[in-house]
C-alpha cells in the first residue's frame, strides 16, 4: 500500500481530484474534515482546545469555528499552538485508519500537507494547482466569501513553488476533462511505483 500525499493551496481543486481518484480505486482521507470531526469527539483534545483558547472555543458542545477563525488569523502562534495540538491526533487516527484497508493507493489529502509535517508519512506527494482567477472564483461560490478574505486566508499557506518543488506529481487544475487525465495517467505509474 502506497500512500499519497495530495495538497494545494485553498481552491486548487483538490476536492474534484480527490473524487477522481476515488473512481479510480484509491481509498482517500480527507484530513482537513478528520481533524474537525475529531476536535467535536476527542475529549482530551478538546480539554487542550479549551485550555488554549478558553471556554468560548465551544459552543453547544461543538468547536466554535467563527471564533478559533478570529483569533488565529490574527495570532500565528495561536495558530500554530493549534496545528501542534490537533496534527499528532490526525495521524495517529490516519494509521489505525490504514490499519486493514486492502487498497494499493491511499490518498491523504491535506491543504496543509508540509506545514504539518505529515509530507514525511507519504511515499509520494501530489499537488493541484489553478490559476489565480479560478481559485478565487471557486472559493467565493463554494465558501460565500470576499476576495479579501480568500487573500487573507492565502496568506496563511505555502506558496505554490515550495510545494511543486518537493513534490513527485503535479496537476495543473484548469477543465475538468484535462484534468481527469492527468488524474488516470498519475495513477498508472503510482500502481507501478515501489512503495517508498
Amino acid at each position: 500500500m502506497k500512500i499519497v500525499g495530495l495538497t494545494g493551496g485553498i481552491g486548487s481543486g483538490k476536492s474534484t481530484v480527490v473524487k477522481m481518484f476515488q473512481e479510480l480505486g484509491a481509498v482517500a482521507y480527507i484530513a482537513d474534515i478528520e481533524a474537525k470531526k475529531l476536535m467535536n469527539s476527542d475529549f482530551d483534545l478538546i480539554q487542550k482546545i479549551k485550555k488554549l483558547f478558553g471556554n468560548e472555543a465551544y459552543s453547544k458542545g461543538e468547536l466554535n469555528r467563527k471564533y478559533i477563525a478570529s483569533i488565529i488569523f490574527n495570532d500565528a502562534k495561536k495558530l500554530t499552538n493549534l496545528n501542534k495540538l490537533v496534527h499528532p491526533k490526525v495521524r495517529e487516527h490516519f494509521i489505525n485508519f490504514t490499519k486493514n484497508l486492502k487498497t494499493e493507493v491511499v490518498i491523504y489529502e491535506a491543504a496543509i500537507l508540509f506545514e504539518s509535517g505529515s509530507n514525511t508519512m507519504c511515499d509520494y506527494i501530489i499537488t493541484v494547482i489553478a490559476d489565480f482567477e479560478d481559485k478565487i472564483e471557486r472559493i467565493m461560490k463554494r465558501d460565500d466569501v470576499s476576495k479579501q478574505q480568500i487573500t487573507d486566508r492565502m496568506k496563511h499557506q505555502l506558496e505554490d513553488d515550495f510545494k511543486i518543488k518537493k513534490s513527485d506529481f503535479l496537476i495543473k487544475n484548469k477543465d475538468l476533462a484535462t484534468t481527469k487525465l492527468q488524474v488516470k495517467t498519475i495513477y498508472s505509474q503510482l500502481l507501478k511505483l515501489p512503495k517508498n
